[in-house]
């Protein structure tokens, strides 16, 4: 996702995207062309073996192989903004309200620089992976700027969606006809939409690990936005929910086991282990949610 850096003096937009782990071929094209259709843009690249490992470990001990995407889309536009003296920083929605998450935000245009580390890096920001084996110069391009730094330069991080109304569908309608964005052919794992999240073969674990950890996936989100803007009725959402929401990511299966380099047993093993009790009951082999919403 490329995020808007603004400069304050004449206000051209420096667009700012950091790399997926694994990129596919429409994630790429629309990126081009997103470019193409008249925007300056830096992509911010880590190294891949560095990447590569740290997607291992947060795999293994947060049950999260975004960790690493998600240092950079949180750290990176604070870089180039420090290093470019730009003061304005301009993010698409605010994904905690808009997707369900902490609600704190809800009512303002902004967050907070100093809480990037306990709200989105579960305590464990970049440097922390120094015990396991990253040397911080590893770490480096995935770290936040000294916070004196961001607070000097009157860096603030703001929200698209606080200004005007944030509808996914919409949003891509006009991707479509001003950037020659072009969806996927066939819908993403573990939801009924064919146009977000496109960039990232591995999109669809994160999500998957967002099931098992809270019972709610892809669907649930993606339905409760749509219901919220009258798109749908609940009635529609839940059956949505029921078809679609816990799929399991296959597409990309073996790709991701050798990216982290285990076994399926593995990968399996840590899938189970971050099954709730209030949320999973065992039957024989199978799990299944306590309480889905088609039962409520």
């Amino acid at each position: 996702m490329a995020h808007q850096l603004k400069y304050h003096y004449d206000m051209n937009p420096l667009c700012v995207t950091w790399s997926p782990l694994r990129s596919t071929d429409i994630g790429r094209q629309n990126l081009d062309a997103f470019i193409k259709s008249g925007f300056n843009h830096l992509l911010g690249t880590p190294n891949p073996i560095v990447t590569r490992k740290l997607t291992e470990l947060s795999f293994a001990n947060q049950g999260e192989p975004f960790q690493p995407f998600i240092y950079g889309q949180i750290n990176f536009p604070l870089q180039v903004a420090v290093n470019h003296g730009i003061s304005l920083i301009m993010y698409g929605e605010n994904g905690e309200v808009e997707y369900g998450g902490d609600m704190k935000n809800a009512m303002s245009p902004t967050r907070e620089v100093s809480d990037h580390s306990k709200h989105y890096f579960s305590g464990m920001p970049p440097e922390y992976w120094e015990e396991h084996g990253l040397g911080l110069a590893d770490l480096l391009p995935f770290m936040q700027p000294e916070i004196n730094k961001v607070k000097n330069n009157k860096s603030e991080i703001h929200f698209y969606s606080y200004y005007k109304y944030w509808d996914p569908q919409e949003n891509y309608y006009y991707s479509r006809e001003n950037t020659g964005f072009r969806p996927n052919p066939q819908r993403s794992e573990g939801t009924y939409s064919k146009y977000a999240g496109l960039d990232d073969k591995f999109d669809g674990f994160h999500y998957y690990l967002s099931f098992i950890k809270f019972g709610i996936g892809r669907a649930t989100c993606d339905s409760a936005h749509e219901i919220r803007d009258s798109k749908i009725d609940r009635d529609e959402g839940i059956a949505l929910v029921r078809r679609y929401d816990g799929e399991f990511p296959e597409l990309y299966l073996e790709e991701f086991l050798d990216y982290c380099r285990i076994s399926r047993s593995q990968f399996d093993a840590v899938i189970d282990s971050w099954r709730s009790e209030h949320i999973w009951i065992k039957e024989g082999e199978s799990w299944r949610l306590r309480f889905p919403i088609w039962q409520n």
